[in-house]
């Protein structure tokens, strides 16, 4: 079996990420598609302290892009899709197929819904009838206020909320745009176009060969924590994982100074044996695909990640919205970022190293701060003494 050094782990984890060379790149609609197909998944999340999860994610790889350019390319061009990955997720188009198994798999995997369903027997059909027949609708069209003493109707409860998830689980319905972050549903039939669902048997296989490839190296740990959705049995992982293995498309090895079991896909040997460096610095929003799983970022990089979002604020340790600092291939530390859009002012509200920093690392965190301000539209920065952009 073969033993590859940590870094070389570390290193390819981050090329597969398409964080060798942060805010080196430039955005179009191939490199998008690669960058999310290669990553699994673009993570969304409401959260705006700075800007949202997804384009802080891009930001990371493409610098101070167009955002209206990147609104073009998921909801004019659809490039990518939404629905779920790790968590709610846009997704490159040319993995659609494997995705649309999921979509027909939803209802018999989640059977939870089954009282839902058997309670609401009208809604759907209505739901769908209304966006068939208006067009793309969110769920704020659904939310219309009862008259005075009347009932609300059958919308009582947000039944129609409900609906629309599932039948955009489903895959009957697809996110056609968003507008201020609130999605718009469509009929799929009109936002995307058809395609064949990868037969059921392939899935587990498919969805585990995605995870080796966008990891690089593996641990069992790491299999079922990357991409959590669909939540793959573990009898099922493991007899992918041994077809894998058995063909040869898989190999079994060791990483230097970690125990346990490690996989990757044999066409990454060589990548493993000579992996590129990476070079420059950047800040990593918290719902980035590199922390995913954050025990496999303590692993490789040997950095303990927490969001603080959840945690009360005399609990927080490194801020509310901290993000990772990236240089040169290492995370070296963290820091907690505000946009004031008001006032056109990018705040650091503190920062903190793992250990004293150097001069190459200070102005790398500091040149980083600047693209984000950019690409923000923040015209000064305020920063704590330790840190000046």
């Amino acid at each position: 079996m073969r033993t590859i050094p940590l870094e070389a782990a570390a290193r390819l984890f981050l090329s597969r990420q398409h964080l060798d060379r942060p805010l080196g790149r430039e955005l179009n609609e191939r490199s998008l598609a690669e960058f999310v197909s290669d990553a699994g998944g673009l993570q969304l999340d409401s959260i705006n302290v700075a800007a949202r999860a997804h384009e802080l994610t891009l930001w990371s790889r493409f610098g101070a892009y167009d955002r209206a350019e990147l609104s073009r390319l998921v909801y004019e061009r659809r490039a990518l899709f939404e629905y779920w990955s790790h968590a709610a997720c846009l997704i490159a188009d040319g993995d659609r197929p494997a995705w649309a198994r999921a979509m027909a798999d939803y209802r018999r995997r989640h059977t939870g819904w089954s009282t839902w369903l058997k309670a609401n027997p009208r809604v759907l059909s209505r739901v769908e009838g209304e966006i068939r027949t208006r067009g793309p609708l969110s769920t704020s069209d659904f939310e219309r206020p009862a008259a005075r003493g009347k009932s609300a109707g059958w919308w009582d409860w947000k039944p129609a909320h409900h609906a629309l998830h599932y039948l955009w689980m489903t895959g009957r319905l697809a996110v056609h745009s968003r507008r201020h972050f609130q999605k718009s549903y469509d009929l799929a039939e009109r936002v995307l176009t058809p395609v064949e669902p990868l037969p059921r048997a392939e899935f587990p296989r498919w969805h585990l060969g995605k995870t080796l490839r966008a990891l690089g190296a593996a641990s069992e740990a790491d299999l079922p924590r990357y991409m959590t959705f669909p939540k793959i049995d573990a009898a099922e992982r493991r007899r992918a994982l041994k077809a894998m293995l058995l063909s040869g498309e898989a190999v079994e090895i060791g990483v230097e100074g970690r125990a346990g079991r490690w996989f990757a896909r044999a066409s990454d040997l060589p990548a493993l044996e000579s992996p590129p460096p990476a070079r420059g610095t950047a800040l990593i929003s918290p719902f980035d695909s590199l922390l995913w799983h954050r025990g496999r970022a303590k692993a490789l990089f040997g950095f303990d990640y927490k969001i603080e979002v959840y945690v009360p604020a005399a609990k927080r340790v490194h801020g509310y919205y901290s993000m990772p600092i990236l240089h040169d291939g290492k995370l070296i530390g963290r820091l907690d970022p505000k946009n004031h859009r008001e006032e056109k002012r990018l705040e650091v509200r503190s920062v903190h190293f793992s250990g004293k920093p150097g001069d190459d690392a200070l102005a790398g965190t500091a040149a980083a701060l600047r693209s984000l301000a950019r690409f923000l539209g923040a015209e000064e920065i305020t920063a704590p003494s330790n840190l000046q952009a």
